[in-house]
């Protein structure tokens, strides 16, 4: 009777080690980046994370004098971005993309991606719901019905 209460009470102890682990793991949009930097960059994809909670896509920025940047665009979570039509196919490496979104808020080259416009103007929404992004329109004047 001794064995089976210590066994359900390391279970119960693992358990909730890992949702503390896995709440730690996920942000609040807040948290890092700054609604009030929006920013706008066009790169050429070098990499696509499809990981839980959040996609990542990386880029190469070239700026005007010659340089490149690389930078890191967080976007919503592999089943969000599934369900808007993205696949991992849907952007290979090499693609040019241009991305609308959030920088971070110590200024590194990190944005939180809320549009990617692909070469041929196709337009697809990165961003996952609840993220804290600032609301794109304003209340009463152009809520929809």
């Amino acid at each position: 009777m001794r064995a089976r209460a210590l066994v359900a009470h390391a279970c119960v102890c693992l358990c909730l080690v890992q949702m503390t682990v896995s709440l730690r793991a996920h942000h609040a949009f807040a948290a890092e980046f700054d609604a009030n930097k929006p920013i706008t960059f066009k790169g050429t994809l070098t990499k696509m994370e499809w990981t839980n909670p959040h996609v990542w896509l990386y880029l190469d920025v070239k700026k005007p004098n010659g340089t490149v940047e690389h930078w890191a665009c967080e976007a919503g979570s592999p089943n969000a971005l599934f369900r808007r039509g993205f696949t991992k196919k849907s952007m290979a490496p090499g693609a040019e993309l241009m991305i609308d979104g959030y920088q971070a808020k110590d200024g590194s080259r990190r944005a939180n991606g809320r549009d990617v416009t692909f070469a041929d103007g196709r337009k697809l929404f990165l961003g996952s719901s609840g993220t804290g992004a600032p609301y794109e329109l304003t209340p009463d004047k152009d809520r929809v019905p």
